[in-house]
């Protein structure tokens, strides 16, 4: 059982179950329900419980508070009552998730989401693909029936990795899976590349498909995914009640196959083809600059499918010359990432990466990355550029001495055979021994210098007391001190017990005080972490560099406002120095909306100080003191 599924459960029941809810969201401490029927929801047996530190119903919600943990009660509360998930929005279909952060992170975040629920298949799978690796290498025959068995359960999820990514995909962007399901079946339909190459074009018009079609793929499910959610969604507003339920998926389907078909197939060629006379040109200058460049990339290549660019011209070397000086840099990111993924296991503080990721590092000796990059290293970016990094130096190495491969064989540790020579030359299966070697030592080693990102626990810890949930360290190396925390924000001092929210005015988050903003924007109270920012930046939570964790939240009630009239200009996890801004926002516009801009600077950690002492003046300027804390 998860850590909070039981808390999830006893909230569902005693709010009257899944069946009574018709909107959830959360925000920075409190999961916000919208309940058909209020009154059956049992209050006052969910404010003594542990867990929740307490009930607010306000502005038509029934507002449980958890506390800074409360993503991980919602994802909970989500899977146990088969919600559909939405991040932190309405679970209502017509809400958008509001992208954060820039392109590339945006990027990331969507492609490891997808990944996350088909890790342990993925990383399964990629062992069993070892052992059939290993059973050839035996002896045993390819028309072996235990062999050919073998060979369906490890190659079968990746050749149909598409129609795994449609599920995944459809949940991320709120569309029915059924429909998702059927574009994912049509990409990867038995044969289709065969039929096309031998249909005849209509009306000059024909259809390409990417060099290795389909299977395999993953970008291209994923945009036909995320334009489908938007057809779906602009179909169901357009479309007669009477028809809906098959004009809608008839359109998205149709449309977004064409789509795809027309388009993603012919980029992709392009691209692909592109980069194949790219790298050649590179290789015929310089085969150590080919050899960095190809190892560098060749994951990023896969990535986006234009690995497909290279792997027809080595095949189309070896048949023609006998051997291919294209293969070799390409042949061993899988140990780079070998080499990260132990480096994470060994720095890691994290319970579920240690556990998660040693398959992964398994399946990856094997020659399947696929786990390793899209469940860690990638969303967690620093693995991910150890491993382009180092995987590019190996390349450069194995560029330098030349070495050819003479067959396309297996990966991993399965692929040393295809670099024997002539009359049985062992010079290239010595340099690939070495160039394994590095991978592992340069992606182990690098990761010993640089800082491991948490995957999971993105926000503080906490630990229960009673009723109530407080703030751990968030750091071992913390050393909780003394301190004078100075005013986030500009203006007039609001006692917390005048402020209209009774989580704040009660002391139930912790001890502090609230501001009424004359100047809309909001600094760093010291020198610290942005340890949270939450998607509408109303709400920040941030750890100074001597252990106060501070709960910085704007208004009341703004949430609702999903970010509209806030500007983030630091991101979550980011360090800052005292006094430089993190969040700017209209008073007037919100003021303007029906909210208040009343700002709360709650201590989190209160507990962990002898006195928490507001300050006694009537106004706070930027450098005013704000709090004392005595330890």
């Amino acid at each position: 059982m998860a850590k909070y599924t039981e808390l999830a459960e006893d909230i569902l029941a005693h709010i009257g179950g899944a069946e009574n809810v018709s909107g959830l969201r959360h925000c920075v401490t409190r999961l916000r329900f919208n309940l058909k029927d209020e009154s059956i929801a049992d209050t006052d047996y969910l404010q003594q419980r542990d867990g929740v530190v307490t009930v607010v119903k306000a502005g038509g919600q029934y507002q449980v508070v958890i506390g800074n943990h409360v993503p991980d009660v919602y994802e909970e509360v989500v899977k146990v009552g088969h919600l559909p998930a939405g991040g932190s929005l309405d679970i209502d279909e017509g809400d958008d998730v509001k992208p954060q952060g820039n392109l590339f992170d945006r990027f990331i975040d969507v492609v490891s989401s997808l990944f996350q629920p088909i890790l342990g298949a993925l990383a399964a799978v990629g062992i069993l693909k070892g052992v059939t690796a290993i059973l050839a290498a035996a002896g045993m025959p390819a028309d072996n029936s235990i062999y050919v068995v073998m060979t369906a359960i490890g190659d079968g999820l990746f050749q149909y990795l598409p129609v795994l990514l449609a599920v995944t995909a459809a949940n991320k962007f709120k569309m029915n899976i059924y429909t998702a399901l059927a574009i994912a079946g049509a990409l990867v339909y038995p044969n289709l590349s065969q039929l096309l190459g031998a249909a005849k074009p209509f009306m000059g018009l024909s259809v390409q498909l990417p060099a290795g079609g389909y299977y395999n793929s993953v970008l291209p499910i994923i945009l036909a995914i995320f334009i489908a959610s938007k057809i779906e969604r602009f179909m169901k507003k357009h479309t007669n009640d009477n028809v809906k339920m098959f004009f809608v998926p008839m359109a998205t389907i149709f449309v977004t196959l064409w789509l795809t078909f027309l388009i993603v197939g012919p980029v992709a060629n392009i691209a692909s083809n592109g980069v194949g006379a790219f790298f050649t040109t590179i290789y015929n200058i310089s085969p150590i600059l080919y050899g960095f460049a190809m190892g560098a990339g060749w994951q990023i290549l896969v990535m986006f499918g234009l690995h497909w660019g290279i792997v027809p011209l080595i095949i189309t070397q070896i048949a023609t010359m006998g051997f291919s000086p294209l293969m070799a840099a390409a042949a061993l990111p899988n140990f780079t990432q070998t080499g990260v993924l132990t480096g994470v296991f060994f720095k890691t503080k994290e319970k579920k990466v240690k556990t998660g990721i040693i398959p992964t590092i398994i399946s990856s000796i094997f020659g399947v990355t696929e786990p390793a990059i899209y469940g860690y290293s990638l969303p967690m970016k620093t693995p991910f550029i150890v491993s382009i990094i180092s995987s590019g130096i190996v390349g450069a190495y194995l560029g330098y001495f030349k070495v050819l491969a003479y067959i396309n064989g297996g990966l991993g540790v399965f692929m040393y055979p295809s670099y024997i020579g002539p009359n049985g030359n062992l010079m290239g299966v010595m340099h690939m021994l070495i160039g394994t070697v590095m991978a592992i030592v340069l992606g182990f080693v690098g990761m010993m210098f640089v800082k491991v990102p948490k995957l999971y626990d993105k926000t503080p810890a906490v630990a229960t007391t009673g009723a109530t949930q407080t703030q751990t360290h968030v750091s071992a190396e913390v050393v909780l001190q003394s301190e004078v925390v100075k005013s986030p924000v500009t203006g007039d001092i609001v006692a917390l017990a005048d402020v209209e929210d009774v989580v704040f005015s009660s002391g139930a988050m912790g001890q502090g005080v609230a501001v009424a903003p004359s100047i809309g924007e909001i600094v760093a109270p010291a020198d610290g972490e942005v340890k949270i920012l939450f998607p509408t930046k109303h709400a920040i939570g941030f750890v100074t560099d001597k252990g106060a964790e501070l709960l910085i939240h704007i208004g009341m009630n703004t949430v609702e406002l999903e970010g509209k009239y806030f500007t983030a200009h630091v991101a979550q996890g980011d360090r800052v120095r005292a006094g430089q801004k993190l969040v700017s926002f209209d008073i007037a516009a919100i003021q303007a909306a029906g909210y208040s801009v009343v700002t709360p600077v709650i201590v989190t950690n209160s507990p962990q100080y002898v006195e928490v002492t507001p300050t006694t003046s009537q106004n706070v300027r930027f450098t005013s003191d704000l709090i004392v804390l005595k330890k």
